[in-house]
């Protein structure tokens, strides 16, 4: 078993849990994902954007097949180098970097910035997460956009279901789950069995109500945003299945 607060920074925990969190399902979701993103952001032609956390590229491959100028970030070597080789075999001219979120920082470079797939929360030191927030503003040109989705706490709480399991592509993913501090964070054990073999990571989060990320992304400077229930523009309520926030900068 693995246990540690820097999980995040863990090629192995990447490399093992990779092959469920990009399953062939969300690959082929991932044009409807973008299609709802722009539908809610509607940045203009060519834009330049960034996809913070892009993991393997697959929102960013999908912008630059419809013609935007896209950097996908992200700390893992694998990640990046599948990336690299899907973005060449269709021959698309993507920005690949491979670097922490707490230091990729670009100002006044794009259009549109993305975080998506629960891709913040991850470090002990909530200073972290204000220091992400503050270099997707800075990155951002004035009036450029950010939009962040993730599992809000809201819907984590409603929802909450101490152990689950999953099958995908024949492998089993068991998950256990555990409220520390008040629901400030979550711990998430994480157990797989592949091919004959158990593998087994443990995950600490921190989760964000609706409010608590409005008032990260205001005190990064941020001055309006809109909040969703959906990509697809949903309200924020009762029946939400994601927090989606587009801010304004």
């Amino acid at each position: 078993m693995t246990v540690s607060n820097d999980w995040y920074e863990s090629d192995d925990f990447w490399q093992t849990w990779g092959p469920m969190m990009f399953s062939k399902q969300r690959i082929a979701n991932t044009p409807i994902e973008i299609h709802s993103i722009l539908s809610l952001v509607k940045p203009p032609a060519k834009a330049r954007v960034l996809d913070l956390c892009c993991g393997v590229g697959r929102h960013s491959l999908e912008l630059a097949r419809r013609w935007f100028t896209v950097t996908g970030v992200d700390r893992t070597t694998a990640y990046m180098e599948q990336a690299r080789e899907q973005s060449k075999q269709e021959g698309l001219n993507i920005e690949f970097v491979q670097e922490d979120m707490r230091n990729f920082c670009r100002p006044y470079t794009y259009d549109l910035a993305i975080n998506l797939f629960t891709s913040f929360g991850y470090f002990e030191d909530q200073a972290d997460d204000k220091k992400v927030a503050r270099n997707l503003y800075d990155s951002l040109k004035p009036g450029g956009v950010l939009l962040m989705e993730m599992s809000g706490k809201e819907i984590v709480a409603r929802d909450f279901r101490e152990h689950d399991w999953h099958e995908v592509d024949g492998v089993y993913w068991l998950e256990e789950r555990k409220v520390i501090d008040n629901w400030k964070q979550m711990q998430n054990r994480w157990i797989m069995f592949k091919d004959g073999k158990r593998y087994e990571h443990t995950v600490c989060t921190r989760m964000y109500s609706a409010t608590e990320l409005r008032a990260i992304l205001i005190e990064a400077g941020f001055h309006k945003m809109n909040i969703y229930g959906g990509l697809d523009g949903s309200l924020y309520d009762g029946m939400a299945t994601r927090l989606v926030v587009v801010a304004y900068k």
